[in-house]
Formats: C-alpha cells, structure tokens, sequence
C-alpha cells in the first residue's frame, strides 16, 4: 500500500503514503472488532487509504497535480467493496520500483537498507538495530538522513537498467537477506521464529527473481538460501516451544518441497562466472540439507566455504560460525581457539551467540564451571523467551557436573 500510494503522490511524499497507511490500519483496528473482519482484508484497508489520501489531496494546493490519479482510482470504485482495487501485476510492480528507490546511490550507503527495511518490511527502529549491531538512535538518523536525500535529490520512482541497476541490486538484496534473517531467528520476543518475514522475505526474492532487473545469479543464490533455511523451520522447535539444535532436529520432517525449490535456484545461480557471499552462504545451506543425519554433515566442505566466505565478509559473526565448522572437525579445543583468533571479536561483546558458542565449547573440553559462566552470559543478553529457556537447561547441565 505504500509502495502504491508512492507512486500516486511521488516519492518526495514517502511520510505521507506512510502516515496514510498507518491511520486506515488504525481504522481497522476500531471497526472491525465491532462490525466483523471484512471478507477482503488487504481491499478494505487499500480503499481506506485511498479516500484518506483523496482527503489530503483536497485539502493541500501543493497536490493539484494528483488530483486526476487519485480520481482514476476513485473510478475504480464501482466494484463491489470485496474486490480488490490493483492488480497484483500493479502491485508487484510498485514494489519493486520502491525496493530499488530505497537504494538509490543517492541514499548513503549505510541508510539505504535500513529504509528498504523500515519502509518496505515493517520494521521496527529497534529490529533494524539488531540486525546492524548498532543503536536506534543511530538508526533513527539514518532515515531522517534518507528520507531528506529522497527529496532533494527527486529519485524517479522507477526501476533501474544498465550499470546502476547491479549498484543497487546488492542493496535491495541485503534487504531481503537481513528481512529474512529476523523471521529465521528474532532478535526479541516470544517466538524464535517469525515465519511471516520468512515468508514475505521469499516472497519478495521471488518477485525479484522474476524480473529482468532482478534475474541475476546474486537473486538466485539468496533465493536458494532463503529456501533451504526455511525448509528446517518446521523442525527448530520442539511442540512446547524449546528450542532445538541442528542435532536434535528430525530430519524427516524438513521441508521437502521448499528443499527442492532451494536446490533449483542454487543451479540456476551457477549461471556465468559471478561468485557471491550468498553462493557460499547457500552452499553450506545445501551441505546441511544434503546430510542425512548430523554426523554424516560434510564439515570439510562447509569449513572450505566459510574460509572463502570470510574473504567476502570478515564479520566477526561470520568467523564466529566458521568457529563452530572448525570444532565439528577438529574438536571443541580448537575451536576455542579459533573464537580467540577473530578479528574485532569486542564487537560481538553484546552478542549472547559469543557466550553461548563458548559455553558449548567449554563443556565439551570438560570445563563445566567455564561452561556455566558463559551460559550465564549468554542468558542474560538473550532477548527470545525460547532461546533464554534453552540457555537456562545448559547452564543447569553446567551446575550438575555434565558435558554434554
């Protein structure tokens, strides 16, 4: 809706297709607890916004030139109040168009996915936070920052083509990669995982995937990640909530639709000589789907990998992973020692997978009170009911003595 309403107004209006959305949901929420959920939600809504931009077009001089839009639309009100007013074609289009303004070079750098996120996929200051390792209020200026470039610099509300349209693919696909991200594992809440963002995520991908702008072997190797990910959601919790490592998941009960799905688009990335993080990100996904059980994981293959992967990414959340390879091969004492040798690792100070990874580590060499310090840690910086339930069972494995 406020991909559309953009268009409709210009993208130097991007507060206000945003203010108008906002006020039709909050309508929604007073009404229909009373009259009944409409037949067609996403319809009710789409046509509340729509008269309450109509309101604003009246009454500001500076929108004359919308007028005639916005009664194309009013036009349009001669179906029944169920139907929908756009197309999906229309929608999908819109956007995509809003996806790529969001990264718009223009835009600096460090703002462009934090708007994609905030506009696009709804999410809160404090989530995109998370997902930077960095404050909100660092983040509330970023899109101060980008919302002012967006109006000076007048981005047409298009979508790319030529040399610009590779600068801002890269940007559009963290988006989605840091979208999807936050529903595979929250960064706070009650739920480990938000299969909605899983979902919008692929969604999104595959939207983009469809598209001459966006069928590049990059897409295709986030779109098989997201997939191949997604495929173990069924199996990352146990019926009462708890969480379930890799290990203990049943296997037989993985996705194997979404599976294949995953694979296909892992192929078709293979396209032409471009080599991505997402291509060595899909491929460690792939490893894992491919093993039958865990201890017949290929640990060689996954570790080569993220050798390659930290050449792209020197993330220390990305060396920290590389860690847990390293262990699964070598044992838990060398992958202590990988943990020691990362690089900027004060980073991942307020990071409670540091102290978690460290507390298996510890308690696989037998060092239980070790263990148990930094299970504490690791408890005391989780956000997620599940993954703070699942921490308090090691550290109390830690207390009795045991470790495993």
């Amino acid at each position: 809706m406020v991909a559309i309403l953009t268009r409709i107004f210009g993208i130097e209006h991007l507060n206000l297709a945003e203010d108008v959305v906002q006020e039709a949901l909050a309508r929604a929420l007073q009404t229909w607890p009373f009259y009944g959920v409409p037949k067609n939600p996403s319809a009710w809504i789409m046509r509340a916004s729509r008269n309450l931009a109509l309101d604003v077009v009246r009454r500001r001089k500076v929108f004359q030139n919308k007028q005639a839009e916005i009664s194309r639309l009013m036009d349009r009100d001669s179906a029944t109040s169920d139907e929908a007013i756009f197309s999906e074609d229309e929608i999908s289009d819109d956007r995509l168009r809003l996806m790529f303004v969001c990264c718009h070079p223009a835009i600096p750098a460090e703002a462009q996915v934090a708007l994609a996120l905030k506009t696009l996929c709804g999410f809160s200051v404090a989530e995109i936070g998370h997902a930077f390792l960095t404050t909100e209020a660092a983040i509330a200026k970023r899109l101060t920052r980008a919302k002012q470039k967006i109006h000076q610099a007048r981005i047409p509300f298009e979508i790319p083509a030529g040399g610009e349209l590779g600068q801002r693919l890269d940007s559009v696909l963290q988006s989605l990669y840091l979208l999807f991200n936050e529903g595979y594992k929250a960064s706070s809440g009650d739920n480990l995982v938000r299969e909605e963002l899983c979902e919008e995520a692929i969604r999104l991908a595959e939207l983009l995937v469809a598209h001459p702008a966006g069928n590049q072997p990059e897409t295709h190797a986030l779109l098989a990640l997201m997939l191949l990910n997604a495929a173990r959601n069924p199996t990352r919790l146990d019926t009462g909530g708890n969480l379930l490592r890799l290990q203990e998941q049943d296997r037989t009960r993985w996705d194997k639709s979404m599976i294949a799905r995953g694979m296909f688009h892992f192929a078709q990335s293979a396209a032409g000589n471009e080599l991505s993080e997402y291509h060595l990100q899909s491929g460690i996904a792939a490893c894992h789907c491919a093993a039958k059980d865990y201890e017949s994981t290929n640990w060689h293959q996954i570790l080569s990998l993220y050798d390659r992967l930290i050449e792209f990414d020197q993330s220390p959340v990305v060396a920290l992973n590389r860690a847990v390879a390293i262990a699964n091969i070598r044992g838990a004492k060398a992958g202590l020692q990988a943990v020691r040798r990362i690089r900027n690792l004060n980073k991942l100070s307020s990071y409670y997978l540091l102290y978690a990874v460290l507390g298996e580590f510890e308690m696989q060499s037998g060092n239980p009170q070790a263990a148990a310090e930094q299970f504490r840690k690791s408890f005391e910086l989780a956000e997620t009911k599940s993954e703070r339930a699942f921490l308090l069972k090691r550290l109390q494995r830690c207390v009795d003595g045991e470790t495993t």
